[in-house]
């Protein structure tokens, strides 16, 4: 396995000073935190940063925002010093996406090393255009070499919002440091519905300080204050450095609109707005503003679930476990219906024959929450215990566990070989195998489901197993069931995956937000 490759931070640093034209030093992804510094009347501002998503081996969708009605405007060089720079002409930032806007560059070459500087121009003529925000990224490579990729999930839950004094949200800072291609964020990227208090007294007695907005102090229900969550997490400088050097692959769980949101979800008295549907709305809006993320067609533009290659060893399947479910339930059903539907019939289809399809060495099933945790919902009106995940008990397959029974039979019909799931959701990181000699339901081939998380929110856990798909917790670390408990004693995790070029082994490590490995394995890929 090749040398960890280290970001070229200082050499970012030089470009950033050089594309200012001035003395300053411009952090890579930074210029002002929003709010903090007064702006040049005349100037737009682009303070949230840029990142880029989606990233294949000739294309690269890039996103910023700005502070008012303006143009983006783009420039890429694979020199860092942005010399011979392609320059683009973007989109308008209009207030109909709260001012963000997102250009797609295609075109470029695979495997490389792409310098970019994102500035805005105002309408008027003349208009000096706005500080620039500058940030790197590398192409998927055309030919074999090792691939690094990170995974986690869980921003700014739970009231634990941006605690300068503590360092931020530590955890992207600790992933930057990887050098990793890109990552997938599983997940829950805001909390609409966890309002963030000033001060919070941690278990020892002193005081967890977090900056506050508007939008942050109650739950989400205008379509202002769903875009301002998102702003909110963007004010973190360990978010926005990371973002401009790690590409991004986003999907989304519940938290993006409510707790636990589907159909059947009944709102609590923290809400005026009670149509779970309106929330949906609102929040579907502000995240497709928001996430770095390449648009479907007309006919698709909500679309969340997507398959990105990543050079001749990986393929991502990235699905929404969210959009497409039934209702929460008992999820007890002996038939099924469009009450236990969890993926629903069209990205099945699609994930089925993508997986078919793919001549990719790892197929890499990037989920919203895990397969075989038991995810408690309450009670419904007769008292029985409802669930929010796939699992619901031990015993045969049931409910939304009929559906996985189908996905996973199907994957062993087709003889579909190096598939491993990547996921976070619960709050804390386990290793899981899951096998058909332990399982009630047997008509798959064994694989394996990697957890981790949270970024930076409350821990929680373990869940309990569900023996329906034979789930064996080969490893886990958990706060042994507290609830929320503080990232100041260090529960913060995400996964790395490293998959080396020559022999297309892949190694996985759950890590904590030192850096530190925790449990690692490295799987020889199944030829044939």
């Amino acid at each position: 396995m090749s040398t960890l490759r280290i970001p070229r931070r200082a050499a970012l640093l030089g470009a950033a000073t050089l594309a200012a034209g001035s003395q300053s030093r411009l952090v890579f992804g930074q210029g002002s935190a929003p709010g903090v510094i007064a702006a040049e009347a005349a100037r737009p501002r682009a303070d949230w940063g840029a990142a880029t998503g989606d990233v294949t081996a000739d294309r690269a969708l890039l996103w910023s925002r700005a502070d008012r009605t303006a143009r983006m405007v783009v420039e890429w060089s694979t020199d860092e010093g942005l010399r011979n720079a392609t320059r683009l002409r973007g989109p308008w930032a209009t207030e109909a996406t709260d001012f963000t806007a997102r250009l797609d560059l295609t075109g470029l070459p695979a495997d490389a090393e792409i310098f970019y500087r994102v500035s805005f121009a105002g309408p008027e003529a003349g208009a000096p255009l706005s500080a620039p925000v500058l940030g790197r990224f590398r192409t998927a490579p055309a030919a074999r070499r090792d691939v690094r990729f990170l995974w986690s999930g869980d921003t700014a839950g739970q009231g634990w919002g941006i605690n300068e004094a503590w360092g931020g949200y530590r955890c992207y800072e600790t992933m930057r440091r990887t050098g990793a291609d890109f990552f997938i964020h599983c997940g829950d990227t805001i909390y609409a519905d966890s309002p963030i208090p000033a001060e919070i007294t941690l278990a020892d007695g002193t005081l967890w300080r977090n900056l506050v907005t508007p939008e942050v102090a109650k739950v989400a229900e205008t379509l202002a204050e769903f875009r301002g969550r998102h702003r909110y997490n963007l004010m973190d400088r360990n978010l926005r450095a990371f973002h401009a050097e790690v590409p991004q692959l986003w999907m989304w769980d519940d938290h993006e609109v409510t707790n636990n949101w589907s159909d059947s979800k009944v709102l609590d008295g923290r809400y005026t707005e009670k149509r779970i549907a309106q929330l949906q709305a609102m929040a579907t809006r502000a995240f497709l503003d928001y996430a770095p993320m390449r648009p479907h067609g007309a006919d698709e533009q909500e679309r969340i679930y997507r398959r990105i290659g990543y050079g001749p060893h990986l393929d991502v399947f990235a699905l929404d476990m969210r959009s497409y479910r039934g209702p929460n339930g008992p999820n007890r059903q002996e038939a099924a219906g469009p009450e236990t539907a969890f993926l629903g019939e069209a990205q099945l289809r699609w994930l089925l024959a993508g997986l078919r399809e793919s001549r990719a060495t790892w197929k890499v099933i990037a989920a919203d929450m895990p397969i075989g945790l038991q995810v408690p919902d309450g009670q419904d009106a007769a008292g029985r215990p409802m669930f929010e995940a796939v699992a619901n008990g031990d015993g045969p397959a049931l409910g939304r566990e009929m559906e996985i029974a189908g996905l996973l039979s199907a994957i062993k019909a087709a003889n579909l070989r190096n598939i491993v799931w990547v996921t976070a959701d619960v709050h804390y990181t386990a290793a899981h195998r899951y096998d058909p000699a332990r399982a009630r339901y047997r008509d798959f081939a064994p694989f394996w489901e990697f957890v981790s998380g949270p970024l930076h929110a409350g821990g929680f856990g373990p869940n309990p197993p569900d023996d329906t798909f034979g789930l064996e917790v080969v490893w886990q670390k958990a706060p042994d069931g507290r609830i929320n408990v503080s990232p100041a004693e260090g529960g913060q995790f995400f996964g790395e995956a490293v998959i080396e070029g020559r022999s297309g082994a892949l190694t996985v490590m759950l890590k904590d937000m030192a850096g530190d490995t925790l449990w690692q394995r490295s799987f020889e890929p199944e030829r044939g």
